[in-house]
């Protein structure tokens, strides 16, 4: 399954030459790319790329050594910008409150965006009917599967309706009839005019996005719609592994970086 590319209508996100380092280790090397108005740009390769550090200069939560970062047009790191009220963020990592229950987990995170009760209200019903979590608001988070886990800490994300969407690895440590299902839920999000950067270590998963940036060794070393690339490189539109490992050796000499 995959979505129609959109139109064209200006960046959402975007990096010039970001450089990011932590001691010794450079994280990231003067990475540069944009994110359409509405479009799901995928952060594709393996652990230790640099997709999560990417994640986070994105989102404001790290500053770079170098280059600049742009989210709906304002540095995200700026603690003045309003960016934050338009933007969502799935972090890698657990974030939700396991011993609160689904309903109480939604309502902690309404109350930290301020919404009011009328607007929860409207939002929570939405959330529980895509995230089909309904049947499921008084069971407690850490008493949920792994892929409907993953779905509530989506919904929360999604309470002050982001105008972005950053997911770190969504789909990591689920199974596969729930990573299909948390994918037809971020084309729902698409449809909806969202702006989704997704990362994931998963090759197949490029196949789903509108475009792709595959990292290796903290550096953009191919981007573009994922069908071309796979064209480019002789490989079937859903084998990104060959894609991948292509770019790699081609990059390294064959050998590992």
């Amino acid at each position: 399954m995959s979505a129609a590319p959109p139109e064209d209508t200006g960046a959402d996100v975007a990096l010039e030459d970001v450089r990011r380092s932590f001691g010794a280790t450079r994280a990231l090397k003067g990475v540069s790319l944009a994110v359409g108005r509405g479009e799901v740009y995928g952060l594709v390769g393996p652990d230790g790329a640099g997709k999560t550090t990417a994640i986070r200069l994105m989102a404001g939560l790290l500053r770079p050594d170098g280059g600049q970062v742009r989210m709906l047009g304002e540095n995200p790191a700026n603690p003045r910008s309003t960016v934050r009220e338009g933007l969502g963020l799935v972090p890698q990592r657990n974030t939700l409150y396991g011993d609160l229950s689904v309903d109480e987990n939604l309502h902690f995170f309404s109350r930290l965006f301020g919404l009011s009760r009328e607007d929860f209200t409207q939002r929570r019903e939405r959330l529980l009917d895509i995230t089909r979590l309904g049947r499921f608001t008084e069971r407690r988070a850490d008493a949920l599967s792994g892929g409907m886990y993953k779905k509530l800490a989506l919904a929360c994300a999604l309470l002050h309706r982001p105008r972005v969407l950053l997911l770190d690895e969504p789909t990591n440590g689920v199974d596969p009839v729930s990573r299909r299902e948390l994918w037809e839920l971020l084309y729902t999000l698409v449809h909806d005019g969202m702006t989704l950067v997704v990362s994931t270590p998963y090759m197949d998963e490029a196949a789903r996005c509108h475009r792709v940036g595959l990292l290796y060794a903290g550096e953009l070393i191919a981007e573009g719609d994922p069908r071309a690339l796979a064209r480019e490189h002789g490989a079937a539109a859903s084998n990104f592994e060959a894609v991948f490992l292509a770019l790699v050796e081609k990059r390294t000499g064959g050998r590992a970086a």
